[in-house]
């Protein structure tokens, strides 16, 4: 992408006529960049990163090595790139892609295998990052990295923990149609939801509650063991599949890998507390599921499951949702993430909406035109949304689609 960089290791052929791209070293007078084709290689310094430095839970290593070892596409390789000062040596930050081949070109990506709801990269110190900073950071990182046509990276925060990320300050990046949504929380866990969410969320909450202390005990239970594992995570895939199958909703559960992916990380984050996985029983019914994330003060929630047929006049993902954030305060956690996307429940709670932003740009031709193509769905779809009529009937269609499917 640039002659800047200086390899320092040799090219080495692999099977199939595959190659394996060299570490490498690119310095632009204020950043250097080398080039990690593998997670053993830099795993001491994402360990430390990740333990004393800035990132979202969506980037701590055993995440990573799950998305590495399951659902990395076959046709994509690995790219890990470690920035550095270059005045004094030390690492800056590590930025996780993938460069895979679609529609007769190289795209680079974030390492994401769509399990991840942030692209940020691994800060090594909370350090502000201007615009300039950041995009010497980048022309190092470019350098780098393998020929490419384009670069397409999405599901952009403009902050890490506070901290300006700094992929959101580079030119090229734009609005996504994606928001995410979260509640800071602090103080008394006993009245948290009373300080932090909306007055109507909070009457329904306690409304739902009591419906549910009527048809017995009531309890928020976590699987803290493989098989509780297995047999929690089990409800959550068949409870929600049951519901999207209903809604005639796509989901990313249909996909055995993906189920591999969530069930494999939940039982390697008994060991870190990193992964958690809640249930609300009522008598013995076990009425929804919540699948967590959490990392540095934050909880990330992430799959949510219910089933109605035990309370049918009671939100069971509420009430769940509601009692994690407790739950979380009790913890001492900060902030409650409620992910990605516009539904109306998370405004309903009062949690916070903020835009994410993505980077597209062409680097060769072929890579401008199918950046020109995303760039004319993208506007399309947001047209489509600012439509409530439009945008009604376009998820009809694609309901009755998806029940023919099925």
């Amino acid at each position: 992408m640039s002659g800047q960089a200086v390899q320092i290791a040799a090219v080495t052929d692999l099977p199939g006529g595959q190659v394996r791209h060299p570490a490498a070293i690119a310095a632009n007078g204020t950043y250097t960049a080398k080039l990690h084709t593998s997670l053993e290689a830099v795993r001491p310094l994402w360990l430390r990163l990740q333990a004393d430095g800035v990132c979202t839970g969506h980037q701590i290593f055993a995440w990573a090595e799950g998305i590495v070892a399951r659902l990395l596409p076959e046709s994509a390789e690995l790219l890990i790139v470690e920035v550095g000062d270059a005045a004094t040596g030390e690492p800056r930050m590590l930025v996780p892609l993938m460069r895979r081949r679609a529609f007769q070109h190289w795209v680079v990506e974030w390492l994401s295998g769509s399990v991840c709801d942030y692209a940020a990269p691994l800060l090594a110190d909370a350090t502000p990052w201007t615009r300039q900073s950041a995009q010497a950071a980048w022309a190092a990182v470019r350098s780098a990295l393998p020929p490419s046509d384009r670069v397409h990276i999405v599901g952009i925060p403009r902050q890490i923990h506070g901290v300006a990320n700094p992929l959101a300050l580079l030119p090229d990046t734009r609005d996504s149609i994606q928001t995410a949504f979260g509640l800071a929380i602090d103080g008394d866990p006993e009245t948290v939801l009373k300080r932090h969410c909306r007055p109507s969320f909070v009457k329904e909450f306690g409304k739902d509650w009591r419906r549910l202390e009527r048809l017995g005990s009531v309890e928020l239970v976590e699987a803290d063991a493989p098989a509780e594992v297995e047999r929690i995570f089990a409800e959550l895939v068949r409870m929600r599949l049951d519901r999207f199958r209903e809604l005639g909703r796509f989901d990313l559960l249909t996909q055995e890998k993906i189920v591999d992916f969530y069930r494999n990380a939940a039982i390697q984050g008994l060991s870190d507390g990193s992964v958690r996985l809640f249930g609300l029983r009522v008598g013995e019914a076990l009425i929804a599921v919540q699948y967590l994330l959490v990392h540095q003060g934050t909880v990330h929630a992430l799959l949510i499951a219910m089933d109605q047929s035990v309370a049918p006049n009671v939100s069971p993902g509420l009430a769940i949702m509601g009692r994690l954030i407790g739950w979380g305060r009790e913890q001492g956690f900060g902030y409650f993430d409620l992910s990605v996307g516009n539904q109306g429940y998370k405004e309903h709670m009062g949690a916070k909406g903020s835009e994410l932003v993505e980077l597209c740009h062409g680097f060769t031709m072929r890579g401008s035109v199918a950046n020109a193509v995303i760039e004319f769905r993208r506007r399309a779809e947001a047209f489509v949304r600012t439509k409530p009529g439009l945008y009604k009937a376009v998820q009809g269609v694609m309901r009755r689609l998806r029940r023919l499917k099925t």
